[in-house]
C-alpha cells in the first residue's frame, strides 16, 4: 500500500512516498550529522524493492537539501528533478555546490507546470505511473521569471519551489509547496490549478510567512495541513482547519489503504484524537488516528 514519510528533521524538510507502483520518491533532504546515517538506512530500506527511486528538489535553501552530497554518496541519485535555474550563493555550502552538480548533470529532469515524465507521471508496459504532477511553475510567468532573477543573484530561493501533488488511485492526495511566500502564492492565484487536497504540506515549515492565502484554502478544502517544525512562535496554525503540528508529533508517517489515511508518530505522547478517527489500527507504532478520504478524482495506480 502507498506510504507517505515526513521526517521529523528540526528546521527543515525531508519527505519520501512508497508508492503502489515501481516507484519511490524522496523530496528534499535536512540530513543533520546526528541523524543522516538512521536516515539513509531508511530510505534504503523502504526503497529496496523499488525499481525506480526519484528525488525532487523544491528549491535549494540549505535546510532542503543539506547533506545531498551524503545521500548521493549513499544511495545514489540518478533521477534529480528540480526547476531549471542559474542559482548562485557567495559562500556556497558542500550542499549546495551538488545541488549544482546535480541540475547540470544528465541525471537532471527540469520540471515545470503540467510536465509529462515517464515514470513520474505516465505509465509504460515496464512500470506504472508513481502519480505526481508538477502544478508549478509555469515558466513565462512574470513573477516567477523575478524570482528566478533573485535565485540567479543569489538573493533569495523560496519563491522559485515548485508545486507538487501526488494522487494515488481511488484514495488520498498530497501537496508540497516548498517555502513560497504568501504573497507570492497570492500573485500566482490565477495561473496555478488548484484543487481538493487530502493531505497539505505546510509552506515555509508552517511559518506565517508562508501562511496559504484564503483563495488557495478554499480551492485546495485540505482535510489536515501538517504544520512543520519551525519555531512556535513564528507559525501560523489555520484556524478552522484540522493540523498535525511535526514540532509535537515527530515522525509522522501516513499509511494509505484505501480511502482511508492511517497517522503514526514517533511521539508515543502526541494525541490527535480531536481530528483523528480511531480506526484501531497496529500496522506501526504509535497509531493516533485515521481520517476518511473525500472523493477527489486520483491518478497513481
Amino acid at each position: 500500500m502507498p506510504l507517505v514519510k515526513s521526517l521529523s528533521v528540526g528546521n527543515g524538510d525531508t519527505f519520501y512516498i512508497r508508492h503502489n507502483s515501481d516507484n519511490f520518491t524522496i523530496i528534499d533532504c535536512c540530513l543533520n550529522d546526528d541523524q543522516k546515517e538512521a536516515i539513509v538506512e531508511e530510505l534504503k530500506e523502504a526503497s529496496a524493492e523499488k525499481g525506480i527511486t526519484r528525488f525532487i528538489s523544491t528549491h535549494p535553501d540549505q535546510d532542503h537539501i543539506l547533506g545531498l552530497e551524503y545521500l548521493d554518496e549513499k544511495l545514489g541519485i540518478v533521477n534529480f528533478y528540480c526547476v531549471a535555474n542559474s542559482a548562485t550563493k557567495d559562500s556556497p555550502t558542500t550542499s549546495f555546490e551538488h545541488y549544482c552538480k546535480l541540475r547540470d548533470s544528465s541525471s537532471a529532469y527540469h520540471v515545470y507546470k503540467g510536465c509529462k515524465r515517464k515514470w513520474m507521471n505516465q505509465s509504460s508496459d515496464e512500470r506504472g505511473a508513481a502519480g505526481i504532477s508538477i502544478l508549478w511553475p509555469n515558466v513565462s510567468n512574470e513573477a516567477y521569471k523575478a524570482a528566478l532573477k533573485d535565485a540567479a543573484d543569489g538573493l533569495a530561493f523560496n519563491n522559485m519551489s515548485l508545486v507538487a501533488r501526488y494522487s494515488i488511485e481511488d484514495g488520498a492526495t498530497f501537496m508540497w509547496i516548498g517555502d513560497l511566500h504568501t504573497k507570492f502564492m497570492q500573485e500566482i492565484f490565477d495561473d496555478i490549478e488548484l484543487t481538493k487536497t487530502t493531505v497539505v504540506f505546510a509552506p515555509h515549515h508552517g511559518r506565517d510567512s508562508g501562511k496559504i492565502p484564503n483563495s488557495w484554502l478554499e480551492r485546495l478544502d485540505p482535510q489536515i495541513i501538517v504544520i512543520g517544525e519551525a519555531p512556535s512562535r513564528h507559525l501560523n496554525y489555520y484556524t478552522g482547519y484540522k493540523i498535525v503540528t511535526q514540532n509535537d508529533a515527530g515522525d509522522i508517517t501516513m499509511d494509505c489503504i484505501g480511502d482511508k489515511v492511517h497517522f503514526y508518530v514517533s511521539n508515543k505522547n502526541y494525541s490527535r484524537e480531536d481530528v483523528l478517527d480511531d480506526e484501531g489500527m497496529t500496522t506501526y507504532p504509535n497509531y493516533v488516528g485515521s481520517i476518511t478520504v473525500e472523493t477527489e478524482y486520483t491518478l497513481d495506480g
